[in-house]
């Protein structure tokens, strides 16, 4: 299965829709997971619609109402965070997420367990703008960064990021927009 990996877009902040060039870094995915910072529903219909796929997302810091936006309203694709499994690999999502780079002192089995109830194989997160692929004691770590703001930079090309599934093992790669 290959998935879609998309987040913090962060519309209408960036412009009134999503760049082209995300639509088709992604098309012929079997489906797509937001790492939330959507800022509007309206994302989740637009890459449902244009990429043909379900989609299911994270809800940001930014889709709360934190810092004077507006809550993203509850949809059933919308949640804190996700647990799926497909084809034998358990994928977890989540906006922000403790990593060992970032919080050493925690490790990487309380944080799934507390964010995901237990292990996973494959941690999608977002919240930082600044793509990562990487193995963590056996854990992929993936955050396709950002295709609106980059290393919160405006007026730049961003990514997203495709994961592939197969035979129980997982493997992603970024995908610069630009």
């Amino acid at each position: 299965m290959r998935i879609g990996l998309i987040s913090d877009t962060h519309i209408p902040e960036f412009g009134p829709k999503l760049p082209e060039a995300a639509y088709r870094a992604l098309a012929g995915v079997d489906l797509v997971l937001h790492g939330g910072d959507l800022h509007v529903i309206d994302v989740l219909d637009w890459l449902e619609q244009r990429i043909g796929a379900p989609v299911y997302c994270a809800r940001g810091n930014g889709d709360t109402g934190y810092n004077g936006r507006p809550r993203v309203p509850d949809d059933p694709r919308l949640k804190p965070a996700h647990v799926l499994t497909v084809e034998g690999v358990r994928i977890g999502m989540a906006h922000a997420v403790p990593l060992p780079d970032e919080c050493p002192w925690i490790p990487i089995e309380r944080t799934m367990k507390r964010i995901f109830g237990g292990p996973v194989d494959v941690i999608v997160h977002g919240d930082t703008h600044v793509e990562q692929v990487e193995w963590h004691k056996g854990v992929l770590l993936v955050n396709p960064g950002s295709p609106t703001f980059p290393h919160n930079l405006v007026g730049v090309p961003g990514h997203v990021a495709l994961l592939e599934v197969r035979d129980g093992k997982a493997h992603a790669e970024i995908v610069p927009l630009g």
